[in-house]
């Protein structure tokens, strides 16, 4: 028994404290997603050893050069391109919601992909035949590339909605995608803080 997603309300203690350091960063870095990262990263002191705990195996932050591990990402209603449907080269993916509660709007969305009825990337050789494809290379093609934008070959099975503080942990090998922007400011925009963790021990 494998869990694929984890839902922790209340997570942080000091979750209004992250928020105001998340409202002073610069966010400036563009990439595949509506809105924009963060220039500087937070770093929440024994987050390994959590995540590890909630998740059951042992886990460590996915830090590496041009990684968006401990940055904050804003989205505002003017951001009206689509999230764009995709998986997570990491082992797990988390999201923390840092919008306030009055704002809060959308939240994490999951989907089937109807041409394959697939609701995440096959695991084996076996589950990648029935799927109806001969490598990873052209389920990469003919999925995430072609179909990541076009929602009629998705239907939407489930969304776990935004609230503050509320931390989503996901098997990042599920489809999903962001909910849409909301607000027009920092203030009031679509707020959260990303993490990815790879196996491994935890660091002290």
């Amino acid at each position: 028994m494998v869990p694929h997603l984890i839902v922790i309300d209340d997570f942080l203690r000091n979750a209004e404290q992250v928020r105001a350091e998340a409202l002073s960063l610069d966010y400036e870095v563009e990439g595949r997603f509506p809105g924009l990262n963060s220039v500087q990263k937070i770093r929440i002191e024994g987050l390994d050893q959590v995540v590890s705990a909630l998740v059951r195996e042992p886990v460590r932050a996915l830090e590496t050069e041009g990684g968006s591990h401990g940055s904050c990402r804003v989205a505002f209603a003017a951001d009206d391109q689509p999230g764009r449907i995709h998986i997570d080269q990491s082992h797990w993916s988390g999201i923390l919601y840092l919008s306030k509660p009055e704002d809060c709007q959308g939240g994490t969305e999951f989907f089937r992909h109807l041409p394959t009825a697939t609701d995440r990337v096959p695991m084996d050789e076996a589950g990648l035949k029935a799927a109806g494809f001969a490598s990873y290379g052209e389920l990469q093609r003919e999925i995430l590339d072609k179909d990541a934008l076009d929602r009629s070959k998705w239907e939407r099975t489930m969304t776990v909605p935004m609230r503050f503080n509320r931390l989503v942990l996901l098997s990042p090998h599920y489809w999903h995608t962001a909910g849409p922007g909301f607000g027009d400011s920092l203030e009031n925009g679509r707020l959260i803080y990303l993490m990815f963790f790879m196996r491994g021990a935890a660091q002290r």
